[in-house]
């Protein structure tokens, strides 16, 4: 959600000239840290959202403070339950704790936007009788044609102020015309200059930020009363946020200075820090209709929390070097102790899939057996594969297969398709029509029955073992057939696992056990 207007510029554009910085005191290095995360329930959760949060959950946690976790929900058209319960799952889910906010409480509630409208309704009314707000009549219409005139002669189009200072006649007549008035905010006519904890000092010139709408004609509250408003009364002091709501930083100074006039919130600004935006293909800023984005896809996907999370904070933030030696591996214990807001890049980042899968590989495998076992069980289940809990049998099957696909898989969805084969019915058995048309043609299956002639040889006086079993399968189709092993044991894997891509094969075998593996090769054949 973003509170900028056509008349606010970027900083390169603004004036540097006649700078005036906030009257009310900025927030001091030795104020304690409360920082914020503040979402809208729309949509799905986007991995802009996740990195945002992220930063600042890092950053309160690196300076000892709190971290608040509110929901702006004043959008009723737009905001949903579904999305709610979606935002709070998923933070959980990337185990981003809070002190302070929504499901968990506080002093400083309710935390949804939605129940707060006493709040906003009671701030509005305190600033229009302070002077420092005034309903403005103009239609929608009127608004546009001056705006088209402004721009036509070269000057910011944003409001004009032409009801700045309407007289109460003025304001009777408008009335008597049926007119509903929005509340807007009285800018003070000056520029503004303050330093960004990513950019350094940015400065806005004054033409450049006009009065501004805070409450619609229907009574309905604006972004831009509700969150100054929230994190005044809430007492957040370091706000992180997206680089696409940077022009509206001096109003939301602004509105501190007229909250410290009202006696509203703590009496300082916070400090304002813009991250920069993550693109995707072809550099073009991440959106939320991008697949890329979509949070949720990379938990359906089979990432860990761990995973996603070390490589959302690569997105703009990296871990110091030690002895010249750079890391892009970590834990998020790691990411708290090390953060420093000074550190994240004010360039855009890309997001590379690619590099976020590898990542993710990597905290696989810093998994220990047991941990990487008890998230794949859910997984199973939610396929049929086993019951949760699993049964004695089930969960010792596991136990013996999740050591042989530890090192090969990136995504948890991978040991699932690769480990299928030995929990699936023999009658729900299938095998993958391209494997089966690339290995079993009429030389695969002159394999598989030397195999199954081999392993037919095992009696059961000699176990069945990984060793017995690579001993005579390499007896068969190497030695004796004169085949390469790619060669030699391709259409075996495929017979035996439905699939070119499995465990190491013997093993494999081993556990899938004698009668079973018998019963698939003469099926094949």
């Amino acid at each position: 959600m973003t509170d900028a207007s056509p008349g606010t510029t970027s900083p390169e554009a603004a004036s540097p000239d006649t700078t005036s910085t906030a009257s009310v005191p900025t927030v001091g290095d030795d104020v304690p840290v409360v920082a914020r995360f503040c979402p809208s329930p729309t949509g799905n959760p986007h991995v802009g959202m996740a990195r945002t949060a992220l930063f600042s959950w890092a950053y309160a946690r690196h300076r000892g403070g709190r971290f608040v976790f509110r929901i702006e929900d004043t959008d009723a058209s737009r905001d949903s339950e579904e999305s709610y319960d979606l935002l709070i799952d998923v933070m959980r889910w990337l185990g981003l704790d809070w002190d302070e906010g929504v499901e968990v409480g506080g002093p400083n509630g309710p935390y949804r936007q939605s129940q707060r409208m006493d709040v906003y309704a009671d701030v509005a009314q305190r600033l229009l009788d302070a002077g420092l707000a005034y309903k403005a009549y103009d239609t929608a219409e009127e608004l546009e044609q001056r705006r088209d005139a402004a721009r036509a002669a070269g000057r910011p189009s944003g409001y004009d102020g032409l009801h700045r200072d309407l007289t109460p006649e003025q304001r009777a007549a408008y009335e008597a015309e049926g007119r509903q008035p929005v509340i807007r905010f009285k800018m003070p006519q000056k520029d503004w200059t303050f330093d960004d904890l990513v950019r350094g000092p940015i400065t806005f010139g004054a033409e450049n930020v006009q009065d501004f709408v805070i409450v619609r004609a229907n009574g309905q509250p604006l972004y831009t009363l509700t969150n100054p408003t929230d994190d005044a009364l809430m007492g957040i002091t370091h706000v992180l946020r997206g680089e696409d709501i940077l022009s509206s930083t001096p109003r939301q100074i602004a509105m501190y200075e007229a909250f410290a006039q009202i006696g509203l919130g703590h009496g300082m600004v916070p400090r304002f820090g813009h991250l920069p935006y993550v693109t995707g293909q072809g550099n073009k800023k991440l959106s939320k209709r991008d697949p890329e984005s979509n949070l949720l896809g990379y938990r359906e996907q089979g990432f860990l929390p761990e995973g996603l999370l070390n490589y959302l904070a690569l997105l703009g933030w990296s871990l110091p070097a030690v002895d010249g030696v750079e890391r892009d591996v970590f834990t998020l214990e790691e990411m708290v102790e090390a953060f420093e807001i000074s550190r994240v890049n004010p360039n855009p980042a890309r997001f590379d899939l690619k590099k976020c899968e590898a990542i993710n590989g990597d905290h696989v495998r810093l998994l220990s057996d047991e941990d990487l076992r008890a998230r794949l069980v859910p997984r199973f289940a939610a396929e049929g594969l086993v019951q949760d809990p699993p049964t004695e049998a089930q969960s010792a099957m596991l136990a013996a297969a999740v050591p042989l696909v530890h090192e090969r898989m990136g995504l948890l969805t991978e040991a699932v398709s690769m480990l299928r084969f030995l929990f699936v019915d023999e009658a729900d058995f299938t095998i993958d029509p391209d494997d089966r048309a690339k290995q079993l043609d009429e030389k695969g299956l002159e394999v598989v029955q030397a195999a199954l002639t081999a392993l037919e040889a095992i009696g059961s006086t000699v176990e069945w073992s990984t060793p017995t079993i690579e001993g005579s399968l390499r007896a068969a189709l190497v030695d004796d057939l004169g085949l390469k092993p790619r060669l030699a044991f391709g259409p075996v894997r495929v017979a035996v696992t439905g699939s070119r891509i499995s465990p190491p094969l013997f093993e494999s075998i081993e556990l899938l056990g004698r009668t079973r593996t018998l019963e698939r090769l003469r099926a094949a054949l």
